[in-house]
């Protein structure tokens, strides 16, 4: 689908090039606007009363681009705006308006028009139909200075009556939609006997040529990218012509280059174009494969004028890569043909894009819309540096080699890809490069015009599918793949940020669908862009505002900086800076030292004489009951690619559901029990599953971190956490019926903790351990869950005594627990000096008179274990 072809095209004058639409980003610039008048001159029908109305009235557009106009060839109206023909009735003197003119305008902008023509008073003279505008035919406003053509009125959806006036000056060399509508009517035009060639106002250095009558030389933008002379210029010749209506200034998004951040222009220029909406496989093999030559264009050659004419018939599509991914070249080629014939390249790609994922989903409607609405694809370009075109043309009829219709195409293939892969691109552009290709491949080799422009980057980048993919010599890692559409398992990824739907992610797509019939990619995950520290600049090198990473990891390391990664919204713009990653840190450290406390726990740990789960003590069921809760919930988040959520999850495991509830009950059946206590055994397995199942959840976040972990619990010269599956947690473990018990016995524990922090501030008790609360449970669920719970150890104090009822009056309580009521009292007995408990058999033991019988029995079986047997 490659043809040679004229049409306008986004041009940088700074770099001398067309532009692609990812070559072009968006900003702030001051335009001049101007509303001028075109005075009607003919209708070739209508009533009297319209007839009357509208001769000697003025059409008026407006544009923020006054160097189109002595391009303009046609204006464009909107069927579904209201039109109406108005008459001044009062204007200061002197003004570009006055008593007696007639302007044809939307009704919609009529006031808007008239207020920024200083006009006073003005009056309704005829609503107009439709069809009125149809065969009415202006003069062109620069008609004194050689313009003296006729202008047709068009129809054209395009046409809104949101700002302007409800027409649109329309200039085909200088805009898409412009050249849209004027093809689209030129063979209308054509009976009309309108001439619809269209002109070259503007050369490649942004200087009006001969086809601009009175403006030769003028410059709308200079080598610097500065605003020239040419829109003060047509201004000038506006207003003494009497054809100025209003003048001003507009603040607005305006396209520049990417590059260098100058402004840039709509241009007709000859280039080589990608269409998007023919077939890419004719319907015949006898198809044409010849092209008409591109004429020199006016104002860039002999100055002479070049008629547009549609591309003909296109070139083949590149041939596919003979090693593909799949390793079955020949069935899945075969079905890549029938994928793609009598299709376009644009059905392909809206078809490709609803098979693949987005991440996020928002992505696959920005790219549909961006696919729905592109032109074609511009592929040339005009530089001395790049990879070449590498086709000839013939200068006498159009046709290109190599192509479908040239019998010796693989040979001359062949030729050129030695040649680079001898010289590189060089090759092509060297001294006798094109005798060394064409030599003996056609009879007159000086009959052919070697094509010097080069691919567009994009074209280049694009491409990388091809050999990444499927050249398993340069890529063996990837020689096995097996994508899912081929029967494999594997899926591609592309990934990088937002800007590149119309980069990187647009480009990929179109040259794999057409030449693969299917988008090279399984997955597209887009993220978006750092922004200082306020959110009010994006970084970038050229703001100067940028943090190195590796400066950064001097202080932090480069595992906070991961984890701040992992935890943002990527799919968003993010603000970043030291304040931001501060927070991080702290959020890093609590993980981190989850981690610690669990392997000093562990650090004589072997598992001999492990419980089984079933038979753990309910607090330990639980935390495996959550484990699994936790492990489907992170095996889903990372596959979605939901980084942020992972984090999240974690960090409320390991700092809630860990550290402050069961790592924090724990601690005294861990430190205080004896050595061959049940309970004891069952919370050093479960921490160990734990251990082993955070750990391995965190590797892919945290990885040094992760890993000096793992290496700590297990160490191996060849093992790695890397190099583990994430962990097999049991169904078995999931239940829910005593996740939903605990969360009520967790509901109690609030409130008994709550009463407790207040006994704290008021300094009647230090800590929990010398607290022995009274709980009243007036709720008979809340209080069947409690039964069989040792809650004075759930809730980490001495002695707890639950009754049933309503709680007295005085009684702490929370809102949004209800029946539940606690009376702080104090423990009664002596304190341990071993486990800080205070109870009533302290000093039972005569060899331990300051330790409770449990602690004064672990002490003596611990004395045991460390005597030499």
């Amino acid at each position: 689908a490659l043809y040679r072809g004229s049409k306008p095209v986004m041009w940088s004058v700074v770099e001398k090039t067309a532009l692609a639409e990812a070559e072009v980003e968006y900003h702030d610039y001051v335009s001049d606007q101007v509303w001028v008048k075109f005075p009607v001159v003919h209708l070739t029908a209508g009533s009297k009363g319209v007839v009357d109305a509208l001769m000697g009235a003025r059409v008026v557009i407006w544009t923020t681009t006054p160097w189109t106009l002595p391009g303009n060839r046609a204006i464009s109206y909107s069927p579904k705006i209201s039109y109406a023909v108005y008459v001044v009735k009062a204007a200061p003197k002197d003004n570009w308006a006055q008593p007696g003119e007639k302007f044809v305008l939307a009704e919609q902008l009529a006031e808007a028009v008239m207020k920024a023509a200083k006009v006073e008073k003005f009056e309704l003279l005829l609503r107009l139909e439709n069809h009125d505008l149809t065969y009415c035919r202006v003069s062109h406003p620069l008609k004194s200075l050689g313009y003296t053509f006729d202008v047709p009125l068009l129809a054209g959806d395009h046409v809104t009556d949101e700002d302007g006036t409800g027409f649109v000056h329309t200039a085909p060399g200088h805009g898409r939609e412009d050249f849209d509508i004027w093809m689209e009517n030129a063979a209308k035009l054509q009976q009309r006997g309108i001439d619809t060639t269209i002109p070259f106002t503007v050369d490649g250095d942004g200087r009006f040529t001969k086809e601009a009558p009175g403006f030769e030389g003028k410059r709308v933008i200079d080598d610097k990218g500065n605003k020239g002379d040419a829109n003060e210029a047509v201004i000038a010749a506006l207003k003494d012509a009497g054809m100025l209506l209003a003048r001003g200034r507009l603040k607005h998004q305006y396209p520049h280059s990417w590059r260098s951040k100058k402004p840039v222009i709509f241009r007709n220029t000859p280039q080589w174009f990608i269409a998007m909406d023919k077939p890419l496989e004719p319907p015949s093999p006898r198809a044409s494969s010849t092209f008409p030559k591109a004429q020199p264009a006016r104002g860039e050659g002999r100055g002479e004028g070049q008629r547009h004419t549609p591309a003909s018939a296109p070139l083949a599509a590149p041939r596919p890569n003979p090693l593909p991914a799949s390793g079955e070249r020949g069935r899945v080629a075969g079905g890549e043909r029938r994928a793609r014939a009598n299709r376009t390249l644009r059905e392909l790609s809206l078809q490709a894009i609803e098979d693949t994922e987005f991440v996020p989903a928002s992505g696959q409607n920005r790219l549909r819309g961006m696919i729905e609405a592109r032109p074609d694809w511009v592929i040339s370009r005009q530089r001395a540096w790049g990879v070449p075109i590498t086709v000839f043309q013939h200068k006498d009829t159009g046709e290109v080699i190599p192509g479908p219709g040239f019998a010796k195409s693989e040979e001359l293939i062949a030729r050129v890809r030695e040649a680079m892969e001898e010289k590189g691109a060089d090759a092509w552009f060297e001294e006798g490069a094109q005798a060394r290709f064409l030599a003996g491949l056609v009879e007159k080799p000086a009959e052919w015009e070697k094509v010097t422009d080069i691919l567009d980057v994009w074209f280049d980048s694009g491409s990388t599918h091809a050999f990444t993919l499927e050249d398993a010599q340069a890529f063996p890692q990837l020689a096995g793949i097996r994508r899912r559409r081929d029967g494999g398992k594997d899926r591609v990824m592309y990934l990088e940020g937002s800007d590149q739907h119309r980069g990187w992610f647009q480009s990929s797509l179109l040259e794999s669908c057409g030449t693969r019939g299917r988008a090279p990619f399984d997955v597209v995950l887009t993220h978006g862009f750092i922004l200082d520290e306020k959110g009010e600049e994006k970084m970038s090198k050229s703001r100067g505002n940028t943090l190195s990473p590796q400066e950064l990891m001097k202080t932090t390391g480069a595992d906070i900086l991961r984890l701040w990664v992992a935890s943002s919204d990527y799919t968003s713009d993010i603000r970043f800076g030291p304040a931001i990653l501060q927070g991080t840190g702290e959020a890093y450290r609590k993980l981190r030292n989850t981690l610690r406390w669990m392997l000093g726990v562990l650090a004589h740990y072997e598992g001999k004489g492990k419980p089984a789960p079933k038979s753990m003590p309910e607090l330990e069921r639980l935390m495996l009951h959550r484990l699994a809760e936790v492990d489907g919930v992170i095996r889903q988040a990372y596959a979605e690619y939901d980084y942020k959520r992972v984090v999240a999850v974690l960090s409320h495991f390991m700092n809630t559901d860990l550290s402050a509830f069961y790592f924090d009950i724990r601690k005294d059946a861990l430190y205080c029990e004896p050595y061959s206590s049940a309970k004891r055994r069952a919370a050093l397995e479960a921490i160990e599953q734990i251990f082993r199942a955070t750990c391995l959840w965190l590797a892919p976040l945290v990885c040094f971190t992760a890993e000096e972990a793992w290496l700590a619990r297990y160490p191996s010269e060849e093992g790695s956490v890397h190099l583990e599956q994430f962990p097999k947690v049991p169904k078995a473990w999931r239940d829910d019926a005593l996740g939903e018990k605990w969360e009520k016995v967790k509901r109690v524990r609030r409130v008994v903790t709550g009463a407790l922090e207040i006994e704290r501030a008021a300094k009647r008790i230090g800590s929990s351990l010398e607290a022995a609360p009274q709980v009243f449970v007036a709720d008979e669920g809340l209080r069947a869950a409690l039964e069989g719970i040792d809650l004075a150890e759930v809730c980490i104090t001495s002695g707890i005594e639950v009754a049933a009822g309503a709680a007295p009056a005085g009684a702490f309580t929370l809102e949004d627990v209800a029946g539940v009521g606690v009376v702080p009292r104090r423990a009664e007995g002596r304190k341990c000096a071993r486990s800080w408990r205070i109870t009533g058999d302290v000093g039972s033991d005569p060899e331990f008179p300051e330790l409770s019988a449990r602690d004064a029995a672990a002490v003596r079986e611990f004395d045991a274990r460390a005597k030499p047997s």
